[in-house]
């Protein structure tokens, strides 16, 4: 799967990576490969990224949005 995260300023994350958990507005969930199409709002809270060498990232947002479609996911959010 293909991951951008980005801020209004400047893109935060991008590549290549296997999961991605991110604080929904009704829990956290995890989106990983094939996963179904989806838009949803987020929380504060935090999004951890496991990318394809298997290193996890975490980054701290104040909610945002994500998109997933087709194994590409676009996270907008305010600020990291």
């Amino acid at each position: 799967m293909y991951l951008e995260i980005i801020t209004p300023d400047k893109k935060i994350f991008e590549g290549e990576v296997n999961l991605i958990k991110v604080p929904g507005s009704k829990g956290d969930f995890e989106i990983l490969k094939n996963h179904a199409p989806i838009i949803s709002i987020l929380e504060k809270g935090t999004i951890k990224v496991k990318d394809s060498n298997n290193k996890e990232h975490f980054f701290e947002v104040d909610g945002g949005v994500v998109e997933n479609k087709a194994n590409k996911i676009i996270v907008l959010v305010e600020a990291v």
